[in-house]
């Protein structure tokens, strides 16, 4: 069996709050929503359909909360692929994600780069229709 990457953690300020931004910003579901101790909750989301997901990890002392919002180092560290790049786009807008640029057409398709609520910065892109991933 070859390995494949299912998850990755992303800090987040609060549970809730990010649950709203990743199902209502980015249209992703709820995968699992488990409760553990001390007030920590294993909470999964990830696009419709299956995927890779980020299980959103509420920061728990000084050190990972400096960090929130800053765990790609101040680069585009996590790309999302849209068939709807307007309404999507439009979407993350609605729910608290900001554009740091102007969307742009490259070879492999549109794209912007957005920040969520925290700062984390993302790439959003349609890919061309040759099928480019932008990578």
């Amino acid at each position: 069996m070859a390995l494949r990457i299912t998850l990755t953690s992303l800090l987040v300020p609060g549970y809730d709050e990010a649950l709203l931004f990743f199902t209502r910003g980015l249209g992703w579901a709820c995968r699992e929503d488990t409760p553990g101790p001390g007030g920590k909750r294993w909470l999964v989301v990830g696009p419709p359909g299956g995927g890779a997901g980020l299980l959103l990890a509420r920061a728990a002392n000084d050190e990972q909360r400096s960090l929130i919002g800053r765990q790609g180092a101040g680069r585009v560290w996590l790309f999302v692929h849209s068939d709807d790049f307007d309404a999507d786009l439009a979407r993350i807008e609605a729910h608290g994600g900001r554009r740091a640029e102007a969307p742009r057409t490259e070879a492999y398709g549109r794209v912007v780069v957005f920040t969520d609520p925290w700062g984390n910065r993302w790439d959003l892109i349609e890919p061309a229709a040759d099928g480019g991933d932008g990578n």
